[in-house]
């Protein structure tokens, strides 16, 4: 297929890339570089010798978005593009409904007037809030805690109600909980712009000698050992996933919804002890009051995808903390400690290459 990808050039994005192109996929990128690097780009050619195009451009920019939809006529979208924090979200609530939601309207109008109805959408475990039960389910109620959540959960619904009104039209929403990793090769990864807002990449961080410490914030959730519990997904694992929704988009219509997890709870203080593991030294953590928004739990149900999509996860959280070691390790500074690589992954909009 032809996929267009918002935000590929991001962490999750780039690493979706590596496993579309390594499928034989073609794959036009749009992303604004907010969080993203070209050099991800470049290193995703260098690791799949695919046909890859990119564009810089803001999602909210429907005229230019829609400019490289209708040359590139997709097959399909997968929509990263957006802003992630939780704790930001809830300082910056204007700035998360304008990129998360006003976006995702923009890129809708931009595949009508490209003629795609397919879309994977990159949502949310935070959709579902408090736990009523655990495991988390798709039928669970959604009931975000943050503004990111809030606005994965009002751009769900905008696309399930396009999907409804549309019968032509597939929806995959991708219900993610907490990706970490690093592709095994080293070369592609997380890479934060600015203090990192998740645990992993912080750690990483500290490991390197860029931070002091990690804090962790709070130590009396009612878990097994106080903090926060979360389900750890491999980045490869999820990008994986992206790939089984698109191979499904292909067949069925409608609105579905998966969650992609991996069914077991981690501790903040299991990862640190994984982590440091990998590094094959402790590493320096101190406790400090929780974050707004934040909750005691995650645990997904992800035993809807694995019958749907023929989707698990495969990894466990060693091999998520060895291959953060690997990439953070070579690249300590990420992508800006490469900056004599090429910028030739951006493609002038003259040069989008038409659909044959």
């Amino acid at each position: 297929m032809r996929v267009l990808v918002t935000g590929g050039a991001g962490y999750i994005g780039s690493h979706t890339l590596v496993e579309l192109l390594g499928q034989g996929h073609e794959a036009c990128v749009v992303d604004s570089y907010d969080n993203g690097s070209p050099i991800a780009l470049d290193r995703v050619r260098g690791l799949t010798n695919g046909h890859l195009e990119a564009h810089e451009a803001d999602i909210r920019d429907t005229a230019r978005l829609t400019a490289i939809a209708t040359a590139f006529a997709p097959d399909a979208v997968i929509h990263f593009a957006g802003l992630k924090a939780v704790g930001e979200s809830v300082a910056r609530p204007v700035d998360y409904y304008d990129v998360n939601v006003t976006g995702t309207l923009s890129l809708m109008r931009a595949m009508a007037a490209a003629g795609c109805g397919r879309i994977i959408f990159s949502s949310s475990a935070t959709v579902y809030g408090e736990p009523e039960y655990l495991p988390y389910d798709e039928a669970h109620p959604l009931r975000p805690t943050s503004v990111y959540g809030q606005t994965k959960r009002m751009a769900e619904q905008i696309l399930t109600d396009w999907a409804a009104a549309d019968p032509a039209a597939t929806v995959m929403l991708l219900r993610y909980f907490n990706p970490v990793g690093a592709h095994a090769s080293g070369r592609i990864g997380e890479d934060p712009h600015d203090i990192p807002n998740n645990l992993m990449p912080y750690l990483a961080q500290v490991a390197t000698g860029q931070r002091d410490r990690l804090v962790i914030h709070g130590d009396d959730y009612d878990t097994p050992d106080g903090t926060g519990v979360r389900d750890y997904i491999h980045v490869v694992d999820l990008a994986r996933a992206h790939v089984a929704a698109l191979d499904r988009a292909a067949g069925v219509t409608g609105a579905e919804v998966y969650n992609i997890g991996t069914g077991r709870g981690t501790s903040v203080r299991e990862m640190v002890a994984a982590f440091s593991r990998a590094v094959g030294r402790a590493l320096p953590v101190t406790v400090g009051p929780r974050r707004p928004g934040d909750i005691a739990a995650m645990e997904a149900d992800c035993s809807l995808a694995r019958q749907m999509l023929g989707w698990q996860a495969q990894y466990g959280i060693d091999d998520m903390a060895r291959s953060l070691w690997v990439w953070q390790s070579a690249n300590p500074e990420g992508y800006r400690g490469a900056a004599g690589e090429s910028r030739a992954s951006q493609t002038p909009s003259s040069e989008i290459r038409p659909k044959p």
